[in-house]
């Protein structure tokens, strides 16, 4: 009995600093994230969408649909709804942007959660790698989506005599003080730690005892076949099953193993590969309710074929590329 309280005195010893140094991290960064979501600058990124949509043969107005997704994917998915309603966008059109929405929805992930929280879990060199390649995945997309609008679209999937009966400004102006921004800011970053806090430690804490408990290598040698194939570790087997169920649990079982396992690259190709496994789960977790929620069960089912497959193939692209021997 003793041993094993003496056990857990040491797995707590060896976890807490690592927790805390993650939590700080993880707390200024969400407070500096709402901060930049509170006074706009999300908007001023955004603001470069408008440009996209012409050469897409899209009407500019669509841009206002992008814009917003940068602040609220939720109101950029009502509003390119409205638009399709409306009779503005033909179900092509209204596919072709929103893949071009796909970067500008990651550019509020970035400030969200990408920086405030999983740069602090993985690291700064592999966390950098990690949100780059995930920023190139959904800029490809978006540029797909554009080029896919220069040669599928012409004037007959747009219909610009809806416009008189749509809100085409966009988001209404902000009057909020600065100090009711800075409170709001607090208000939000404080609901989200105390919901990814917890959530981190237990997880964390599991991790840490288990790779400290068994000889992970081991376990996962029977996977050394397929790894092997991908230039990728054992130890890449229980990040990918757990990044597939959750992505900040797969970060954390990723940072708590041993130093020297992973490579940046490999880590990261193994983040991504995760991530292709995680798309049945989210599909059904996320995508079908938020998806059929705004454009109905059929619609929303061409949606999230067309956005899976394009994230399957320049998941895929990037993979090949990080673990390309040529560099």
């Amino acid at each position: 009995m003793q041993s094993v309280a003496a056990e857990v005195v040491s797995l707590l010893a060896d976890v807490a600093p690592r927790l805390a140094r993650i939590a700080a991290f993880i707390a200024i960064g969400v407070f500096a994230a709402n901060l930049a979501v509170a006074f706009g600058l999300i908007r001023y990124v955004a603001g470069l969408s408008g440009r996209l949509t012409r050469p897409a043969n899209l009407p500019d107005e669509v841009g206002t649909a992008i814009l917003t997704t940068a602040a609220s994917t939720t109101a950029g998915y009502a509003t390119l709804a409205e638009y399709r309603e409306s009779g503005l966008l033909d179900d092509r059109a209204t596919l072709v942007a929103v893949v071009i929405n796909t970067f500008f929805g990651f550019v509020q992930h970035v400030f969200t959660y990408y920086i405030p929280v999983l740069i602090p879990i993985l690291g700064v060199e592999t966390g950098i790698v990690y949100v780059s390649a995930r920023a190139g995945i959904a800029l490809a997309i978006t540029v797909t989506g554009v080029l896919a609008g220069g040669v599928l679209l012409s004037e007959r999937n747009v219909n610009r005599e809806a416009l008189a009966a749509i809100d085409a400004t966009g988001p209404e102006g902000d009057d909020r003080t600065g100090r009711e921004r800075v409170r709001e800011a607090g208000a939000t970053s404080w609901s989200t730690l105390r919901r990814i806090v917890p959530r981190l430690a237990l997880v964390y804490t599991l991790v840490i005892a288990f790779v400290t408990t068994y000889d992970v290598e081991a376990l996962t040698g029977v996977a050394e076949p397929i790894t092997g194939v991908l230039g990728l570790p054992g130890a890449a087997v229980p990040v990918i099953a757990v990044y597939t169920l959750d992505t900040t649990a797969g970060a954390v079982t990723i940072a708590g193993v041993d130093a020297g396992t992973f490579t940046t690259r490999t880590a990261v190709a193994t983040l991504l590969i995760g991530g292709i496994l995680s798309f049945a789960v989210s599909t059904f977790r996320r995508s079908i309710p938020f998806q059929y929620g705004i454009w109905g069960a059929e619609f929303g089912t061409k949606v999230i074929a067309v956005n899976t497959a394009l994230k399957l193939v320049f998941i895929s692209v990037a993979v090949t590329l990080l673990l390309a021997p040529v560099w």
